[in-house]
């Protein structure tokens, strides 16, 4: 009877779907109908957004207005879980509808391996145009965080850069929700025709928690809840735009926060060390098409790794093989559905610090977390999981242990392997050549628990902080503390590293970003930190070896690559130089310093004409440079312009003026 109930309810739910899910499919008559378009598809990810801020999960704080009219018109999944408390990895969960275990991301710079599933290449060969808009540099492929993740988008936009002394986070590493927006709308008001997937990712609740008004001052004493209310709002804008334009019946948007934030809980200030459901439990919201099946709930577990495959199915396409995570659409309207277990990662304790990593377990009411001292908790009865029933629990949490390795066994099988270390073996000989133990997997594994040392993680995310914000001389005794008592904590290293770095003591900076990399031979911001301070050192030769494994493993990355190219230009080697230019020009022609690299060097080398299209579009890219104008000038006097080399090198005198006008006399 029950296996009945469970039929008839999977068949009603594809009948409500018949209209937009077999329109394709229909047999052509005589006379053809217009037959309803395939449904756009959007995706809205929420940056570290706690489920209980949200209003229709029951929050009573008022922040979530136009996500509660959504949710009214859609179905709502109550109790939904991310697989990892940390950006990348749960976006490639989200994505790829795969778990950490088995996509290989697990942690921040990784890279995604191409033969994972991804939901943006099965749509784009569906016919499918494709854009994703995302709101911080953690997601951007071409700045070595994020590689592999613009697979299957015809437009990817990002654009960050490092942070520069005495520059903004909003203008380098991050950008408001309005300005992602912005881009957004842009590209669906040039879609033409023919369906879209949109991948639209919100930053603005991410710590440090810096609101724009009005919202800071509607929540004064509360930043973070300020900041929900900005994404609130502008997804709210989005909403608007598609019902003015006539896009919102027929599409399929599926809105979901990647991983929540601690804000104290268990210890933890803000997230990617603990598995509890202040970082894990998310909210997740599927508005159908037409708003079929408006207003149901789910109260049974889902997790983030069945977003992908719950998309396709409710395309009416079968999701890759490959793909792990299981459509949710049975789940909805039926009176008796499956009670999945979730599982959930964190491995940034292990990778950044040398502690255990986490992994744990929910299975109904239950929360098992293995760990050096492992925990079980009821959250029927205890939902802040303050009561370990461990010590009382043994046989249960047996079980469960058994039953979690099981877990991680099967959804490891397969993984492509030769990626998840992160470097290749050229890279490895690389720094074995250097003088570093080539490998990421050294040593056995840590029995440090991170519940006895998150003080020492708070620290470490206060000093990055601190860092960003130009008191790196504030933070340096701290992480020397931490160093001297315990050297084996990548991150502290990596700190110390960039906080000498940012006040120019390059040597200072050396020692301790080598050790970061002994630690942690794969970690390829620290290789990118100590090639600059190499680089400000004289040491090019060696810069230039830690370049080149960046980009043997990440080639999209611009910046390295273009680092690269510039010292090739240094130390003799034109022709590699001018090879990696191109590369870099090919995939950002309004790249500056390319151009104005190449182009010197081709006037250097006497083809004038070769080099004045990229003196040009130097000069027209970053219009204030004196030093623009002045290549430019010298290359229009070698090509006989006398007039337009006159022209620029008045600009160039003009451009100097100003700068030689503020030093002091």
């Amino acid at each position: 009877m029950r296996l009945m109930r469970r039929v008839l309810t999977l068949n009603l739910f594809f009948l409500a779907l018949l209209p937009f899910v077999t329109a394709a499919d229909k047999p052509p008559s005589k006379v053809p109908d217009k037959q309803p378009d395939k449904p756009n598809v959007i995706l809205v990810t929420l940056d570290t957004v706690r489920a209980d801020r949200m209003g229709f999960l029951g929050a009573k704080k008022g922040l979530t207005p136009h996500l509660d009219t959504l949710a009214s018109q859609g179905v709502v999944f109550e109790r939904a879980y991310s697989q990892a408390p940390i950006t990348p990895v749960s976006h490639a969960t989200i994505l790829s509808g795969t778990y950490p275990q088995y996509h290989g991301i697990r942690n921040f710079g990784d890279r995604l391996p191409p033969s994972v599933p991804f939901l943006p290449e099965v749509l784009h060969n569906q016919g499918y145009r494709t854009g994703a808009f995302v709101g911080s540099i953690i997601l951007d492929p071409k700045n070595g965080f994020a590689s592999g993740f613009e697979r299957g988008f015809d437009v990817y936009n990002a654009g960050f850069h490092r942070q520069k002394t005495g520059e903004k986070r909003e203008a380098s590493m991050q950008r408001r929700g309005e300005v992602t927006l912005g881009h957004v709308l842009e590209w669906l008001g040039q879609h033409q025709s023919g369906p879209f997937f949109l991948w639209f990712h919100l930053w603005d609740a991410h710590d440090p928690y810096n609101p724009p008004e009005p919202f800071r001052s509607r929540f004064p004493n509360a930043p973070y809840n300020a900041g929900i209310a900005y994404v609130d709002d502008t997804v709210g804008k989005l909403l608007d735009y598609l019902r003015s334009h006539g896009l919102y019946d027929n599409t399929l948007i599926v809105v979901a926060a990647d991983h929540g934030e601690s804000l104290g809980d268990h210890g933890e200030l803000t997230h990617s060390i603990f598995l509890y459901d202040a970082t894990i439990h998310v909210p997740l919201v599927f508005k159908l098409p037409g708003n079929r099946l408006a207003g149901q709930r789910v109260h049974a577990a889902a997790s983030l790794v069945d977003l992908a495959p719950t998309v396709l199915e409710g395309l009416g396409q079968t999701p890759p093989a490959a793909m792990q995570g299981h459509s949710l659409l049975a789940q909805i309207g039926n009176p008796n559905p499956e009670e999945r277990p979730s599982l959930s990662t964190g491995d940034h304790s292990e990778r950044s610090f040398g502690w255990s990593s986490l992994v744990s377990l929910r299975v109904g009411n239950k929360l098992y977390v293995q760990a050096p001292s492992p925990e079980l908790y009821n959250l029927a009865s205890d939902p802040a999981a303050k009561s370990n029933l461990y010590a009382q629990s043994r046989a249960m949490a047996a079980r469960f242990a058994i039953q979690l390795d099981s877990f991680v066994k099967r959804v490891s099988t397969g993984a492509p392997q030769a990626l998840q270390d992160g470097l290749d073996e050229r890279s490895r000989e690389k720094l074995s050549a250097l003088g570093y133990v080539a490998s990421a997997k050294a040593g056995p594994v840590s029995r440090i628990d991170p519940k006895d040392r998150i003080d020492v993680a708070n620290d470490m995310h206060d000093a990055s902080l601190a860092i960003e914000e130009g008191k790196e001389e504030s933070v340096i005794p701290l992480l020397l503390h931490v160093v001297a008592k315990d050297p084996q904590i990548q991150a502290a290293q990596y700190y110390l590293g960039i906080a000498y770095s940012r006040r120019g003591n390059f040597a200072q900076a050396i020692p301790p970003l080598r050790k970061a990399i002994e630690l942690r031979p794969d970690a390829l911001m620290a290789q990118y930190e100590l090639a600059i301070c190499l680089y400000e050192t004289g040491d090019l030769n060696t810069a230039a070896a830690h370049f080149e494994i960046l980009v043997e493993n990440r080639p999209d990355w611009i910046d390295a690559r273009y680092s690269m190219a510039s010292i090739y230009a240094r130390t003799g080697r034109p022709q590699d130089a001018a090879k990696n230019l191109l590369v870099v020009l090919e995939s950002e022609p309004d790249h500056y310093r390319a151009n104005l690299l190449l182009g010197r060097m081709l006037f250097l080398n006497g083809t004038f004409s070769d080099a004045l299209p990229y003196l040009e579009k130097a000069a027209a890219v970053q219009a204030d440079s004196s030093e623009a104008h002045a290549f430019l000038a010298d290359d229009y006097e070698k090509l006989g312009r006398a007039a337009d080399a006159a022209r620029e090198r008045a600009e160039a005198q003009r451009l100097k003026r100003p700068a030689a006008a503020e030093k002091p006399k």
